[in-house]
């Protein structure tokens, strides 16, 4: 069975896919109902969804299996191509490269190709395949990995570029640890950001980590054009800024093969030259702003992302690089809370989020995340969401969620909790992110309780601005006095134990307040926004509604009885 689910998974590629379960289907009347899912990642992840068997199958060495497209040595029309973009034949011939003739859909004729290899163990395992007259490609197999990665040196430069071409064009100049993405930039760009929908298609970060981790700098050689750029955005995010230099085009350049064709080879090399380091914070020029200026000008500072509550979004949205602090008395709802917002922006938005939750076992609290999806219990009652609903659940919460979870303690610490979190933007391309509680995370005992509070923050506070995630930490606060109605008041910032660096260091403060628990109304208090773009202090009421485990802006039943 696990040689038939390999060459499955060697059809695809990565990502995550539906095939007969070659387990339970030859006894099944619907023999060709496609019950079993796999994730490709490192393994093949599988699960039938009709006979429950599951498991992860090792790749092991790459089985090649290509349609059918005969491939040629260069011949002279292909060279001549080649040629009249700068690109040698020895060039061209040390990357392997091929001509051939085949089908174009995009053209809808059969044409003169060049035929770019992606190799593993020498061996090629896929094919893109370019037409030379106009623009158009094909795939021959599916590449996953970078292009010319088997000339790839470990502690070298490491350039990444968008296509094979400009690839090319830095090997010609004289570069030889350069790559090119496997398919291209992504074209749906919003505000010149990727989509989060499109994170999928930069696995091939995660397949390539090792190279990565090699590279002595990462230099990003993406087209200067809106996707480029956004494209570039993304790979530094998931990489990591701070391991990550930039080039600048000349004016009436769009990629390094314009720069070769117009100005020659030393123009090239003078792009790797004058490479700055991706920015991160630090001192600046004032005119690097002036186009982020004239655009606020002109449209405003905006917000953040909706929270899904209209209400809510006038005190409080959601921008990744920043850190949200949320507190509240036990049982009053915040862990809920957080779940409810991670719901509703995958749903509206796309995100994926990794979770660190100490007071969660993962499967419980993948039971609340599917039962906020679908709007139906998980346990037993009368309206129980149905097998075929938690079907759809766990396709959806597989999709957008990781856990961050080990029971033998290697995850006390705050810098072993990043680590691991940085791995989950590079593997799975997170925007978000929740630690709960903090209290779990073991204390550095060579300091104070303060500092070791306003260092833990700022780490956290480092991490979401350089990775340009969103990050919730949660925070109990000290057991507070009863007033003279007997009622416990609503914790604010300073009422988190340990340290005033709760409210100083947090972007956002929140606080989940209950004052009635035989009432379904919570409250969600704002005590802190540091910018006003992003939402201001304040407060409003929210509901839940046990039926549907989810929280409403309207009112449901003030008088039921709401356990968390």
């Amino acid at each position: 069975m696990n040689e038939m689910i390999r060459q499955q998974a060697l059809k695809f590629g990565g990502g995550q896919h539906k095939i007969v379960c070659p387990e339970c289907s030859p006894t099944r009347k619907k023999k060709n109902q496609r019950d079993m899912s796999l994730k490709i990642d490192d393994k093949i992840y599988y699960q039938c969804w009709h006979c429950g068997i599951q498991g992860a199958i090792e790749f092991e060495e790459r089985i090649v299996k290509l349609k059918p497209i005969k491939t040629e040595r260069l011949d002279e029309e292909t060279t001549g191509w080649l040629a009249s973009r700068g690109i040698s034949e020895k060039t061209a011939a040390d990357l392997k490269l091929k001509s051939c003739r085949t089908f174009i859909p995009k053209l809808n004729t059969s044409t003169t190709c060049v035929a770019f290899p992606y190799i593993e163990n020498n061996t090629p395992y896929a094919w893109k395949i370019r037409s030379i007259k106009e623009k158009g490609f094909i795939c021959n197999g599916t590449p996953n990995t970078f292009f010319n990665l088997q000339n790839v040196k470990p502690q070298d430069d490491l350039i990444i570029c968008e296509g094979e071409i400009d690839c090319l064009t830095f090997v010609e100049t004289g570069f030889e640890s350069v790559v090119s993405v496997p398919h291209g930039a992504v074209m749906k760009v919003s505000d010149g950001r990727i989509d989060a929908r499109d994170d999928n298609k930069f696995k091939f970060l995660w397949n390539n980590r090792k190279k990565i981790e090699n590279a002595t700098r990462i230099i990003i050689a993406t087209d200067s054009d809106n996707s480029g750029q956004a494209m570039m955005e993304e790979i530094a995010r998931r990489i990591g800024k701070e391991k990550c230099w930039i080039i600048k085009y000349p004016d009436g350049c769009k990629d390094a093969n314009d720069v070769l064709n117009k100005f020659g080879s030393d123009a090239v090399v003078n792009l790797i030259a004058d490479a700055k380091p991706y920015p991160i914070s630090g001192l600046y020029s004032a005119d690097k702003y002036w186009s982020e200026l004239d655009e606020i000008y002109d449209k405003g500072l905006g917000s953040g992302e909706t929270t899904g509550y209209k209400n809510l979004d006038d005190y409080y949205t959601i921008v990744k690089g920043q850190l949200t602090v949320v507190t509240g008395h036990p049982s009053s709802g915040k862990s809920e809370f957080i779940d409810q917002l991670m719901i509703n922006l995958a749903e509206n938005k796309g995100w994926k989020f990794a979770v660190c939750s100490f007071e969660n076992d993962p499967k419980l609290h993948l039971a609340k995340l599917i039962s906020k999806y679908i709007k139906k219990p998980f346990f037993n009652s009368i309206n129980r969401l149905s097998k075929a609903e938690l079907s759809t659940g766990k396709n959806f919460i597989n999709e957008h969620f990781s856990f961050v979870h080990q029971s033998d303690g290697s995850l006390s610490t705050i810098e072993s909790i990043i680590e691991r979190l940085k791995v989950a933007v590079l593997r799975y391309g997170v925007r978000g992110a929740i630690i709960d509680p903090y209290n779990y995370i073991q204390k550095n005992r060579e300091i104070s309780e303060t500092d070791w509070v306003s260092d833990m923050l700022t780490q956290l506070r480092s991490f979401a601005m350089a990775y340009d995630i969103h990050l919730w930490f949660v925070a109990h606060p000290t057991k507070m006095i009863r007033d003279a109605q007997g009622n416990i008041p609503a914790p604010k910032g300073y009422d988190i134990s340990g340290s005033a660096s709760w409210f100083s260091k947090a972007d956002i403060g929140l606080t989940v307040h209950r004052p009635d628990y035989q009432s379904a109304k919570v409250e969600v208090i704002v005590w802190k926004c540091r910018f006003a773009w992003v939402g201001k202090q304040g407060e409003i009421d929210l509901y839940y509604d046990p039926n549907k485990t989810t929280y409403s802006d309207a009112p449901i039943d003030p008088f039921s009885s709401v356990p968390f």
